[in-house]
């Protein structure tokens, strides 16, 4: 005879599923009055700003504005200097962020810090250290000034090195946060078939990591497109060599407010596209 009490869980597996009267997940959760309050000021503090900047936008003469040689020029340079920057920090970056992830030396928690130190040092305190550094007078510049001819401050090159000074720590945490989330296994497998450790760094964790990169490199680029602070300290602000968009915006917030708005939105058009580009990874529930 067939015992039926087996079969009586399936059938009831659906109502232990469901929430039950009283719990968390079957009543619904109240927001405090202490907190909602603050949580909508800052809110409408955020985008109070923003708001305004689409308000008073010069939508009639945006076309006119936008199409003036000036700014194509500027974005040209900014979108020029600003892959190149992202490029560099790619180069040298990623390989950073496997030494500070994977390799054990002393001293390693010291040179995270330095790494990310650019995130929180002002940008035109980045700009004078590039200056005593790279400037012709500088503790590296005056070689390359006497010996190679090479002059960095005040030239486009100085712009990208600029950018890259400050939109590297980007890169190199996320691609150092990937590292460490990446099973190590899969390297030591691929060592013991016989591949090299630059081979398994190549073949198997960048495949891996490829991601973290890919949103690194991002964050980098719309770092370095915004930056103002170290390219006008160490690179000036000379139309066609190194004014970028935000120094186009300052100069012309000076003299035409509508050109300066205009600008401004063609850098918010571009955040809004790096926030949608990231929003797969790092704005979705896992």
């Amino acid at each position: 005879m067939t015992d039926t009490r087996k079969s009586r869980p399936h059938r009831d597996r659906p109502h232990r599923d469901r929430p039950r009267r009283g719990s968390p997940r079957g009543r619904s959760r109240a927001v405090p009055v202490p907190l909602l309050v603050p949580a909508v000021i800052g809110l409408a503090f955020l985008l109070l700003p923003l708001i305004a900047l689409l308000v008073r936008a010069p939508w009639r003469s945006l076309p006119e504005q936008l199409t003036s040689p000036e700014v194509w020029e500027a974005l040209r340079l900014s979108l020029v200097c600003a892959t190149a920057a992202t490029g560099l920090s790619l180069v040298v970056g990623v390989p950073l962020a496997w030494l500070l992830a994977r390799a054990s030396f002393p001293g390693r928690g010291f040179v995270r810090a330095l790494v990310t130190l650019p995130l929180v040092l002002p940008p035109v305190v980045g700009g004078v250290a590039l200056l005593l550094a790279f400037g012709r007078n500088g503790v590296v510049g005056q070689w390359l000034d006497s010996w190679f001819g090479i002059t960095l401050p005040f030239t486009t090159t100085g712009v990208v090195l600029a950018e890259t000074f400050v939109a590297m720590p980007f890169l190199v945490i996320s691609v150092e946060g990937t590292l460490r989330a990446a099973d190590p296994r899969y390297e030591e497998a691929a060592a013991t078939l016989g591949a090299s450790r630059f081979t398994a760094f190549r073949r198997v964790t960048l495949p891996l990591i490829a991601p973290g990169i890919a949103a690194g490199a991002v964050l980098a680029w719309a770092r370095a497109l915004g930056e103002f602070g170290a390219t006008i300290t160490f690179a000036g602000n000379f139309p066609g060599r190194t004014q970028t968009m935000p120094l186009a915006v300052y100069l012309a917030l000076q003299n035409d407010p509508a050109a300066a708005i205009a600008l401004s939105l063609v850098l918010l058009a571009v955040s809004i596209a790096v926030l949608a580009a990231l929003r797969d990874r790092w704005m979705t529930a896992s």
